[in-house]
This record gives C-alpha cells, sequence and structure tokens, in this order.
C-alpha cells in the first residue's frame, strides 16, 4: 500500500510516520502532484496558523489537487479545517470539501484546548471498534462546528465536530497519533477499512 503524508511545511509530520510504522507501514513524505494522486491512502497533516498554510498550498497548487482525489484522504488537526469552507484563524478561505466554517472557541474559555477529552456520537467505518467516550488528544484553539458532515463530537464549552466525513475524505480534530491505542485504531481503521 502507497501511503503519502502531504509535505506543505506543516508541523507533526514524523509523530504521523513513526505511528503508520508501528501499525506494519511505511508512509512517504511529498509534495509531487503525480505521487499524491497515485498514492493509495493520502494524510493530510497540520500544526500550525490556516492562512499561512492556506497560502503553502496555493502557492504549491495542492489547494487544487486535494478536493479532487479520488482515494481515502485523512485530514488531521488544521488539515481537517483546512478542508472546510473557511476559517476565522487569519480569515483564510478553505478547500470547501467539508460545508463548515471554522470559528474560534468562546472567550469563556481558556485557549488552545491541550489535552485528552471524550468524543462520542461515533458513525462510520472510521471508528471501528473504538468505544463512545473514548479519550483522544487535542490541541486547537479553532473547530468546526457540528453540521451534516459531523462523524464523532467532543465538548469544550459547546459540542463541536471532532471528526468529519464527506465520501472519500475524512478529518479529526484530534490527534490520532498522539492518541494512544484508541487514535492507533482510527489510524489503522483508516489505513485497513475506509
Amino acid at each position: 500500500m502507497k501511503i503519502v503524508i502531504i509535505d506543505y511545511g506543516a508541523g507533526n509530520i514524523q509523530s504521523i510516520k513513526f505511528a503508520i510504522k508501528r501499525l506494519g507501514y511505511e508512509a512517504i513524505l511529498s509534495d509531487r502532484v503525480e505521487e499524491i494522486r497515485n498514492a493509495d491512502k493520502v494524510i493530510f497533516p497540520g500544526v500550525g496558523e490556516a492562512s499561512s498554510a492556506m497560502r503553502k498550498l496555493k502557492d504549491s497548487g495542492l489547494d487544487k489537487l486535494i478536493p479532487k482525489l479520488k482515494q481515502s484522504v485523512l485530514g488531521i488537526c488544521l488539515g481537517m479545517q483546512l478542508m472546510c469552507n473557511s476559517s476565522e484563524e487569519g480569515n483564510t478561505d478553505g478547500l470547501g470539501i467539508f460545508d463548515l466554517d471554522v470559528v474560534r472557541f468562546p472567550n469563556t474559555v481558556k485557549v488552545p484546548q491541550i489535552g485528552w477529552n471524550q468524543i462520542e456520537g461515533l458513525k462510520s467505518d472510521l471508528f471501528g471498534e473504538v468505544e463512545d467516550k473514548s479519550h483522544i488528544y487535542l490541541v486547537h484553539s479553532y473547530y468546526a462546528p457540528k453540521g451534516e458532515d459531523t462523524i464523532a463530537t467532543s465538548k469544550y464549552a459547546l459540542p463541536y465536530s471532532a471528526a468529519l466525513q464527506k465520501g472519500n475524505f475524512y478529518g479529526t480534530q484530534f490527534h490520532p497519533e498522539k492518541s494512544g491505542v484508541v487514535g492507533a485504531k482510527i489510524l489503522q481503521n483508516f489505513l485497513e477499512k475506509v
């Protein structure tokens, strides 16, 4: 299986590569359109700021490629947020895959939300053998509200989308590569079941 992690200068790449390796697979890091297009599975990671990340995608033409991919694509954290219509972070447009606008948590709570939280209302084969209310690891100040593509929710001041799916596109606000046994199972499901 050819697994490609999209390289556009966003962080958390090595931890994803190691997590995939622990599952018995190898992933390559690439920004080459043909290599990404020909992958069996694509992972769209992200740690950083939305508008600068979107600029990097546009500079490399990846903003046009990603929404047209036909294989299973997993956006992680900022990667998932960039798959939405827009983000308040840097007031930037997104890729428009998920029909949601990413917004900042209210001032009534400390941001970023850092640490472990529960996911619930799990739908999709992405969560096969994962129990409702399992704990996952998050680091974020912005969130995607609940919508028709929501396949898991979490709560921090208010309920929000912890995971999204539309067709072959999946997104997790949390970091499966840092979420222990639960995260490993979700990654394995992405590689083997969806």
